[in-house]
């Protein structure tokens, strides 16, 4: 079985992290898989450029500009709005690569900000082979947004969009329509990486009699362990006695990722000596309202170290507002390191309250800090690190979650698709 894995990055990201993790999976289960990226990010002899020289590299680069441009224009030049919504405009034909050529059944991530267009999509739709679109956000099942938080629109058909700051019909009105046309007769699978996000794709009339199921990212148990506390700090320069609590992203700074409500919550403490770990990019004036004393770890690379760091603290905290399934938390809890969050996307799917982690309530300060005390407190670490680890082996491990894949591929490749498939409304 040949499969193509598509996504806009080799590594950068939540989505490049988890299609990579899935391709060596399906690799070592047996399966030819290589994987197309537009950003190639490391030498690996399967994952494969789609443009490549230095014109390739200014070409994908005005790809993204003119996107974003448009958009800027259209959401009134607010810069807050700008990467929330996509609108595919532009981007790369696949349909006659090679790999795609040869490929029994394609599959889709997360492929935007200028690697595909609709019309590209469109291309490879009309390839006639089998399509899987995992879905690390609700783009695919939305007109233009990534995560629709409040509205519905998309249930019926966008318009007025509040990304937009727009009234009646709008861009989404054109891109709802273009998606709609473009997925009609596509023979094509869309996954939520949570039941949260196939429950919200089961609601769009975007894939109304589609296939729609859940199946999570995976992760390398191998990698991904448990190991002593006190040797990891050390080999991280991190202090021994307090309480360490880590908390980070790509850009902490995000209002999305919730640190005012971390910061809130920390103000909270019940007297506990706790420091904080974070990693990531931090503005300086974040920083400074931090009640505790932090510990910066930059942006990690390193995977040695990086699993070292979940090991050397005590507690990771997201107070992300929006989530599908965390690489964070299954990576936390692998190495046996016990997770607090918001009630928010696939988290409490991932977290069992308060058998494994603390899921607060949604933008609770208080509770977000019950949760801290909660674990902190626990009487038996060991036994709380042991759920931790088990429930990270019985759902994410990369052997169950390739079989789930390999299973639908046999599907899709042999079975046509059915009205009946799908899940939801």
């Amino acid at each position: 079985m040949h499969i193509v894995i598509i996504n806009t990055s080799e590594q950068t990201g939540g989505a490049a992290i988890a299609a990579g993790r899935l391709a060596k999976a399906l690799s070592k289960a047996g399966l030819s898989v290589k994987m197309l990226v537009r950003d190639k990010q490391s030498d690996d002899p399967g994952v494969f450029p789609v443009a490549t020289g230095i014109w390739g590299k200014i070409v994908q680069k005005i790809r993204f500009y003119w996107e974003r441009l448009l958009l800027f224009l259209c959401n009134g030049f607010d810069k807050k709005q700008l990467f929330t919504v996509s609108i595919a405009n532009t981007g790369t034909d696949l349909s006659k690569n090679r790999w795609i050529q040869e490929a029994d059944l394609i599959h889709l991530h997360w492929i935007n900000q200028g690697f595909l267009s609709l019309s590209d999509l469109k291309k490879l739709f009309q390839t006639g082979k089998p399509i899987v679109w995992t879905m690390h956000d609700m783009w695919p099942c939305t007109a233009i947004c990534h995560h629709a938080r409040s509205c519905v629109k998309y249930q019926v058909c966008c318009e007025g969009c509040p990304f937009l700051h727009s009234k009646g019909k709008d861009l989404s009105t054109v891109v709802f329509s273009k998606k709609e046309k473009m997925y009609r007769n596509a023979k094509i699978c869309f996954v939520g990486c949570s039941n949260w996000l196939a429950e919200k794709a089961g609601q769009s009339r975007l894939l109304f009699g589609k296939k729609i199921c859940a199946i999570p990212n995976p992760i390398d148990l191998s990698l991904y362990r448990p190991k002593n506390k006190k040797t990891a700090r050390k080999e991280l320069s991190l202090p021994e006695e307090p309480f360490l609590l880590l908390f980070g992203a790509l850009n902490v700074s995000d209002p999305r990722k919730g640190a005012v409500y971390l910061i809130e919550a920390l103000k909270r403490n019940s007297g506990k000596q706790i420091e904080l770990v974070v990693f990531g990019q931090v503005k300086a004036e974040l920083a400074a309202l931090l009640p505790v004393k932090i510990h910066y770890m930059g942006y990690l690379s390193d995977k040695d170290k990086i699993v070292s760091l979940y090991n050397a603290i005590d507690l990771f905290v997201t107070s992300s507002l929006e989530e599908n399934l965390p690489n964070t938390i299954m990576e936390a809890m692998a190495c046996g390191t016990p997770c607090v969050g918001f009630q928010i996307g696939g988290i409490p799917e991932m977290i069992d309250h308060k058998r494994n982690g603390y899921v607060a309530a949604y933008k609770d300060t208080e509770d977000l800090a019950a949760g801290i005390d909660w674990v902190l407190d626990f009487p038996d670490k060991r036994a709380l690190s042991a759920a931790c680890v088990e429930k990270v082996k019985r759902c994410y491990a990369e052997e169950a979650v390739a079989a789930q894949y390999m299973a639908l591929y046999r599907e899709m490749i042999d079975n046509p698709m059915r009205s009946s498939d799908r899940v939801g409304r």
